[in-house]
Order: C-alpha cells, then structure tokens, then sequence
C-alpha cells in the first residue's frame, strides 16, 4: 500500500467559534450581541416567562386519545336479534351486517350490553357483560369469550 493510492478522505469540518478576531467567527461567536440567547441555552418552547403555547392549547379530545378512545363500542343485545339461530359472532359477523362501523369496531372493539331481550340461540365470539351473558345462555346460546 503506498500513500498515493489511499482513498482521499474528505468531510466537513466542524465550526470553530470564538477564536479571535481573524477567523471571522470571533468575539460575539455568531450568537449576536446581548440577551438571554447570546448567554446561555435557551428551551424550544420558551415565551419569555409567560405560559408556553402547549399548555394553553386544551387537551386532546376523541379516537386519538388514548384515555377516552379505548372504551368499546357498546352493542346491545336487541340488535343481535337478526342473526340466524346457532350463527357465531364476531367481530367481522358484525361489520358484514353493518351493526358497526369496520374503523371504529377494529381500533376500540366492541362490547355486547344488556339492552333488549334475545330470543335465538347464539354463540357470541366478543367480550360480554354479565347481564347480556346471562340472557344469551338463557336463550340457548353460547359465550366463547367473554
């Protein structure tokens, strides 16, 4: 290996600050003359002392917000009414009967509720409450998971 046949390594060199005068980045050091910002770090989202912008924009509401929008939508047993007897639902059972919104029901999930009276025997694939199980057993159905 011989030092004409090295490959030439070239990169950007890194500024160099507060060096005299002659260096063209001397005194002030490219930070202007006086103030806060010429003297120390100052934080993004600092407004001289006031409240910041963040905190006086309300909080986030709705689907993006992961305290509100994890709730399940709640079905009510009323509305299974229309399945065949001895049928399974789930989840994608429901989007095809269009009892619930195919976005909404895969991002929060869905939630059978004790509302209304079943009479076809069922076997329901979704979390249940304890009153909407206990009528669906009742009816000759089945929880697979409740």
């Amino acid at each position: 290996m011989k030092l004409h046949k090295l490959l030439k390594v070239t990169g950007k060199t890194k500024k160099r600050l507060g060096r005299g005068l002659g260096s063209g980045k001397g005194k002030t050091a490219t930070r202007g003359t006086k103030g806060q910002k010429a003297r120390e770090k100052v934080a993004i989202g600092f407004i001289g002392g006031t409240l910041p912008l963040y905190k006086k924009i309300p909080y986030r509401r709705g689907l993006g917000n992961p305290k509100r929008s994890r709730k399940m939508v709640p079905l009510p047993l009323a509305k299974l009414g229309g399945f065949k007897s001895q049928s399974s639902i789930d989840l994608q059972a429901l989007i095809e009967k269009g009892l619930v919104g195919e976005k909404e029901a895969r991002f929060r999930g869905v939630k059978v509720v004790n509302g209304g009276e079943i009479t076809v025997a069922l076997k329901v694939n979704l979390p249940v409450t304890t009153a909407a199980a206990l009528k669906i057993v009742k009816a000759g159905g089945t929880i697979i998971r409740g």
